[in-house]
């Protein structure tokens, strides 16, 4: 028998993971310990150590009783290392081949797996060892490819598929299935939207919730006795920009479940990588929703164009929204530390950067433009309230029965036409085998042929032609309703704030200013969310009582 020599340590090293404690008791961590124990000392290896790593998958080398392991190999304190079997060590066999032939080989390192007979002092129990990682490999490929079949089942079928819910959420204590909403965070998650909707970013929304002394998401976790991956901050209310911005980008707040959002390459990579949302699977109004669609789709179009502070550390609520009725392009908010705040100006940015000649010159004081929004604002809550009938049918939407009418009747042609095509179908056919059976002259086959792909062309057409037609027509309605119910809270407006402003509008559009007659006149659109550009004239008409 071959004895250690000096004080070097006999490393009895254990590996449990989730998927081997369902193969029962055997590989349990007490298990292995007896077994190594019982075995160091019929062997007679003394000065004996354990190493645990309780919870680890055998493709994951990053375990902290390995990597302490590792070092004290390195530092040549180790003159033994026994494992139960192969697979303790890990199921990567290009990894566990490098420390077996390599690494305990350069450090002097006696490797033994006990179940498997393996000993690196005797060369020929050694000879094997490769087809063991080999196979240990394969293993831990057939599991993942097991797990990740089970999870596709589960993640098409509509089922979460994350481990614990988003903030905002938690577990159905009845049904661990179903998420219920968790007050106490989702109150925290409706203020960081209400936030950005008044126009700050996540940086911002950070140090507000920081002032606040509102707890971080992982610490909210650990009071409410889950399980989280992050460490946590020294700072328990020290919130980042990215959890900010990660909270606003959840689709999962409207109710959602969202499944296959990301990857792993392969089964030994723990990189995540992100699908385009084309491969997304989105069931909708799953569970309870924190924030209303509405809501979401504006905060989605606010965070794609990002306002920047100016150098004076000014802002305005227009920043991001109001562009050049010509050219498109935004208007540059231009302050000063001198400026009042009757000086503040917008400038269209073509014109200032490539000249008058590309773009002709868009110049609109703040506070003009500030006025300008808000007259429009509040005489289109007034058509609203006052004359919403009268508002819906000038929007081309009619009364809901006329609506559901004309959808109900569209709905039947279109019914009819698919019927046809696929009746033009089978005539074709029919004709197609008269015609190889001799019972149908080519000519009168190429003709009868003729008219029904023309037939069936034009009926494709008109298919397409009534889908498009439905679907604008009940997105037209729904849009509507919607538009309206927004007006209704704000009936009463007196001020315009950044809230107000991101929610019913989605752009502002300055044109030239006209001098033709003696003064400066300058036309300014607004595009309001759900409805787009409403003309002044048209409302006019509309509180006038002037449209039919």
């Amino acid at each position: 028998m071959l004895r250690q020599s000096g004080n070097k340590i006999t490393a009895l090293y254990c590996r449990l993971s989730r998927d081997d404690e369902l193969q029962g008791d055997s590989n349990s961590i007490v298990n292995q310990k007896a077994i190594l124990s019982k075995y160091a000392k019929e062997n007679h290896f003394s000065n004996t150590t354990f190493f645990v790593d309780d919870g680890y998958s055998g493709t994951n080398f990053n375990r902290p009783s390995w990597s302490e392991l590792l070092e004290r190999i390195e530092n040549g304190e180790v003159a033994t290392l026994i494992v139960k079997d192969m697979s303790r060590l890990g199921r990567d066999y290009l990894k566990v081949g490098f420390y077996t032939e390599i690494l305990f080989v350069e450090k002097g390192v006696r490797f033994i797996a006990i179940n498997n007979g393996i000993d690196s002092a005797n060369q020929q129990d050694s000879d094997f060892t490769p087809f063991l990682n080999i196979i240990n490999e394969w293993y831990a490929k057939d599991t993942s490819k097991k797990i990740r079949a089970v999870m596709k089942s589960k993640g098409e079928a509509g089922e979460h598929l994350c481990t614990n819910p988003p903030y905002g959420y938690m577990k159905d204590p009845d049904n661990k299935k179903r998420w219920i909403v968790d007050e106490e965070a989702a109150g925290v998650v409706r203020h960081i939207f209400s936030l950005c909707l008044e126009g700050y970013g996540p940086t911002q929304i950070a140090r507000i919730l920081k002032a606040d002394n509102i707890i971080t998401p992982t610490i909210h976790f650990q009071q409410a006795g889950r399980a989280t991956r992050n460490t946590p901050p020294d700072n328990p209310c020290n919130w980042t920009g990215d959890t900010i911005a990660d909270i606003l980008e959840r689709p999962e707040y409207q109710g959602h479940t969202v499944n296959f959002k990301t990857y792993k390459q392969s089964y030994k990579s723990k990189k995540t990588c992100y699908n385009p949302e084309e491969k997304w699977l989105v069931f909708e109004n799953t569970h309870e929703a924190i924030i209303d669609a509405d809501t979401w789709a504006r905060v989605q179009e606010l965070r794609k164009n990002k306002r920047r502070p100016t150098r004076t550390g000014k802002t305005n609520m227009f920043s991001g929204i109001v562009r050049c009725a010509d050219c498109g392009e935004k208007l540059y908010y231009c302050t000063s530390k001198d400026f009042e705040a009757r000086q503040d100006h917008f400038v269209c940015s073509t014109s200032r950067l490539k000249g008058k000649e590309v773009c002709p010159t868009h110049f609109i004081r703040a506070v003009v433009l500030e006025q300008g929004v808000l007259a429009h604002m509040r005489l289109t809550i007034a058509c609203v309230a006052n004359h919403e009938e009268q508002f819906r049918k000038a929007m081309g939407a009619k009364q809901k029965a006329e609506v559901k009418r004309e959808l109900a009747a569209k709905r039947r042609q279109l019914t009819q036409a698919e019927r046809r095509i696929e009746e033009l179908d089978r005539l074709f056919k029919r004709i197609y085998e008269d015609n190889a059976n001799g019972k149908l002259s080519d000519n009168r086959f190429q003709m009868l042929s003729d008219d029904y792909e023309q037939e069936q062309e034009e009926l494709r057409e008109k298919l397409l032609r009534l889908s498009e037609e439905i679907t604008k027509q009940e997105e037209q309605s729904e849009n509507i309703d919607r538009f309206i119910n927004k007006v209704q809270k704000y009936l009463d407006l007196e001020e315009l704030t950044p809230a107000v402003l991101n929610d019913m509008v989605k752009a502002v559009y300055v044109h030239a200013p006209d001098k033709s007659k003696g003064y400066r006149e300058q036309q300014i659109d607004i595009s309001y969310d759900l409805m787009g550009i409403l003309p002044a004239s048209l409302l006019n008409d509309l509180q006038n009582g002037e449209t039919a």
